[in-house]
């Protein structure tokens, strides 16, 4: 896929969908995935560790790749990757 020039990130994924970047252009440490973890653990929050191929605001869907869960998700990476596109498509359609 780097191929083609697709961005690659680090992203954690939240249940809701909702995600943020933990990073680009280089793999987080064990330590930042530890802090990242303890956060949505504070906010009593639970998602997923994933990578990211793609760009959040183009037309072409990117691809999300489960790498761990983090806090015990109570629903499935699938669930969380559907509302994460609806959130996307949603954002996009708005910038029309």
């Amino acid at each position: 896929m780097e191929a083609v020039g697709l961005e690659t990130r680090w992203i954690i994924i939240g249940t809701d969908g909702r995600h943020v970047t933990l990073g680009r252009h280089t793999d987080p440490s064990p330590d930042e995935i530890t802090q990242a973890e303890a956060g949505l653990a504070a906010q009593g929050l639970a998602g997923w560790l994933a990578v990211m191929k793609g760009g959040y605001y183009t037309r072409r869907k990117p691809s999300l790749m489960m790498v761990r869960p983090l806090c015990d998700p109570q629903t499935p990476f699938a669930e969380a990757v559907d509302a994460f596109q609806a959130a996307r498509v949603a954002t996009l359609n708005g910038l029309k």
